[in-house]
Parts: C-alpha cells; structure tokens; sequence
C-alpha cells in the first residue's frame, strides 16, 4: 500500500469519527442558541440569524482544514 493511499484512508478514517462525535454530542451543543444568534419572532413566523454560530463554524473548519492542508 502506498503512502499517499494510507493518508487518503486516514483522513476518511477521521471524517467518519468527526462526524460520528457530532452525531452524538450534536444535541447537547448550544449551537443556534449563542450569544449572537439572533432571532426576531412574530405572530405570523420568525427570523433566525445564526452570525455567532456561523462564525465558530467557520474557525473550527479553518482550523482543521489548515491542519489537513499542512504538508
């Protein structure tokens, strides 16, 4: 087995358990009820802003994407 197919299989290895962790832990996470989540309701309906949810998002997947990405 080559080393560039054992990294492909690792990376996938780690996708699976990341999404597995988010499976099980996703409901105990405060994310859309940040501080910075704004929702604005109605009688007839609502609107949801998720900017502080949307923002710890986007650093964890910089963070591991750029540690993917370092060769």
């Amino acid at each position: 087995m080559s080393p560039e197919v054992g990294r492909i299989l690792l990376v996938v290895g780690l996708v699976i358990a990341g999404v597995g962790l988010l499976a099980v832990l996703g409901f105990r996470l405060p994310l859309g009820r940040l501080p910075g989540d704004i929702f604005i309701g109605g009688e007839r309906g609502g609107l949801f802003v998720p900017i502080a949810t949307s923002i710890l998002i986007s650093v964890i997947l910089t963070v591991v994407l750029n540690l993917i990405a370092r060769r």
